[in-house]
């Protein structure tokens, strides 16, 4: 490398610049243009609709040695070669590209060295040019200090993504390929990520998936075509990235640009790592079902099956588990996933993996057991239960959500809450309530193991504090816990004993502070439980006394039938009490009750007849009582 400045340094000192002609170079790399911050294009902005896990961020500070001093002498050398890139030819400008990449590009100092020195920005300029070999060696560069955050908000402060994306249409494989992997360093951040969407570059990078997947490359040193589409697959799955409780745009533009087809395509291609990058794109875009409808569509289920059994590849293995928990997502392809046996391959990964892995594989096994019958009885009998119950012992956040979710599926077959049982689950799981991450799937997955277990109020009262615990989560400012803890509470309340301590620990006036909410999904859950609470004592007085009568009835206009349901219930019990009747008279219950009469549902139908009743024979005691 030094043999390299010296010659360059030689060269000039000797001759006379040499100015490229156009049709050689497309455009000098002397042209050094002026950007800055405030003529970007409105592509340029921030992307308000998609954030990113990981390196997001672009207010990073520039750390710098205190002094000239403290910098290391590869900071000076890739400074002379940046002004060689500036002033010299064609020939000049390769060698010192090649000269550059000598260098640990990914260095701190490297990378702190070009932008001082305005290297960036030339490097952009020459992405401009039309020779090859400038265009090859500059992106080898830029690829490589992409991995940089501050390097990645500079290239899209130059406006370098919209040539990167123009790159990706060229006939040079090692072009498409160098810009691709460039993008997909770049798009980790929600603006970069706009820009590529903005200037076409997702559906530029999808056509480069569809490519016939030559084993052989046609040139000796040049690229196959296989890959390019592990390259473009790469820069997709950093464009795809976003929150999940967020519409992602890229998943919108996924879909309707036909990338699915073309990643199912290369789950089938014989190379590990495009398989692993498609299958994570699958894995992050199909949280929407029309992804996952696609998937199954274009037989992709079958090919992600096949891969669970690459176990040595353990990145291949997590991206393809991953797919398979967010395609399960959907009944459909439980029922396809039920057919290849998934469930017997699964269960043989629930050791020996990394946790990340394991994630996977746990919700993947929850979505299937909640679904099918038949998946519980496959998972028990190929031993999956008592694993997933030690899983629970853990410390990963994300792993004890997903394991809970599925032992609470699992307690849903009779035999397999027996195992739970055996093995302490339902104290684990109780245990779980304790902690804020995992309080309402916890409670969730003691609902099935309540109605299931043999001596359900027996087992409940042995948890020393268990019942105060979970009366006082009614406290907790989170509607999904509150949802959780108020469907608990109706199972826990049908033993009597258990109603009882639960009454002592105050959980009528808690249940009634909740009445107000609009919110179906706890409007559901809460009226189970008022009415289950109602048959205790003097509670149906208490929950009147509390005020809950009245919010109740507003439930009644709600669109969910479920709730219709749920408060009908709700209100049959509290009309046994006369002030009760009064007040949902005053508040209008009885039209909306009369049409619910006429309903198909048994369970609405008697609930409303009887609350009509109640209310009616009130009527006609207080019209006899004029009389007497």
């Amino acid at each position: 490398m030094h043999d390299v400045c010296a010659l360059l340094l030689h060269r000039s000192k000797k001759r006379a610049h040499i100015v490229i002609p156009p049709e050689s170079m497309g455009k000098s790399a002397t042209s050094i243009r002026s950007k800055s911050h405030a003529s970007r294009s409105s592509g340029d902005m921030d992307d308000s609709g998609s954030s990113s896990e990981g390196s997001e961020e672009e207010d990073q500070q520039d750390r710098r040695p205190e002094s000239n001093a403290d910098l290391p002498n590869e900071y000076w050398q890739i400074q002379k070669l940046i002004k060689y890139l500036k002033g010299g030819n064609q020939t000049a400008t390769v060698i010192a590209l090649c000269a550059l990449l000598e260098f640990d590009l990914k260095q701190e100092a490297c990378q702190l060295a070009i932008r001082d020195s305005g290297g960036l920005d030339l490097l952009i300029n020459l992405l401009e040019t039309n020779e090859s070999r400038c265009m090859i060696g500059t992106l080898k560069i830029l690829r490589e200090i992409s991995t940089n955050s501050l390097t990645c908000t500079a290239i899209v402060d130059l406006a370098g993504l919209p040539m990167l994306v123009q790159i990706l249409t060229s006939p040079n494989r090692e072009l498409k390929c160098l810009a691709a992997e460039t993008i997909a360093n770049v798009a980790k951040f929600k603006r970069a990520r706009r820009i590529v969407r903005h200037n076409g570059g997702i559906r530029k990078l999808v056509g480069l998936l569809s490519s016939p997947g030559r084993p052989s490359t046609p040139v000796t040193g040049e690229r196959s075509d296989i890959e390019v589409a592990r390259s473009a697959a790469l820069a997709l799955w950093s464009c795809s990235k976003s929150k999940s409780n967020k519409m992602p745009m890229y998943q919108e533009l996924i879909r309707s640009e036909g990338m699915v087809q073309n990643l199912v395509r290369g789950l089938k291609m014989e190379n590990q790592e495009l398989q692993k990058h498609c299958a994570s794109a699958i894995f992050k875009c199909a949280e929407e079902e029309s992804t996952r409808n696609l998937v199954r569509e274009h037989e992709g289920l079958p090919s992600l099956a096949t891969l669970l059994r690459v176990t040595k590849n353990k990145d291949l293995l997590c991206a393809a588990t991953g797919a398979v928990w967010k395609c399960s997502k959907s009944p459909e392809n439980v029922k396809k996933l039920k057919k290849l046996r998934v469930i017997d391959q699964l269960v043989s990964l629930l050791s020996k993996q990394p946790e990340e892995v394991l994630v996977n594989v746990v919700g993947a096994l929850g979505e299937c057991a909640a679904t099918d019958a038949d998946n519980r009885v496959a998972l028990r009998k190929a031993g999956g239960v008592v694993p997933l119950v030690q899983l629970l012992t853990g410390t990963n956040q994300a792993l004890l959500i997903n394991t809970t979710k599925s032992v609470g599926a699992c307690a849903l077959d009779n035999d397999s809450m027996t195992l739970i049982d055996k093995n302490d689950g339902v104290r684990l799981l109780w245990s779980l309530l304790k902690s804020p991450n995992t309080e309402a799937c916890a409670a969730w997955a003691i609902c099935p193991c309540i109605e299931h277990a043999k001596d359900a109020g027996e087992l409940v009262r042995s948890f020393v504090g268990g019942l105060e615990l979970i009366v006082g989560l009614l406290k907790s400012p989170d509607r999904e816990v509150l949802a959780s803890v108020c469907a608990a509470i109706a199972k826990i309340a049908q033993d009597e004993e258990n109603l009882g301590v639960i009454t002592d620990h105050g959980v009528v006036p808690l249940l009634a502070a909740l009445t107000d909410t609009t919110d179906d999904h706890l409007r559901k859950h809460l009226s189970d439980a008022i009415a289950r609470c109602c048959m205790w004592r003097n509670n149906r007085v208490a929950f009147g006394e509390e005020k809950a009568v009245a919010p109740l009835v507003t439930y009644l206009h709600s669109p969910d039938p479920l709730v219709h349901r749920a408060t009908a219930c709700a209100l049959h019990q509290l009309s046994k009490d006369p002030d009760n009747c009064i007040t949902m008279h005053e508040a209008e219950v009885v039209q909306p009750l009369l049409k619910m009469v006429g309903s198909r549902d048994e369970i609405l139908q008697e609930a409303a007849a009887g609350c009509i009743s109640n209310i009616r024979h009130l009527a006609l005691a207080n019209e006899k009582a004029k009389f007497k």
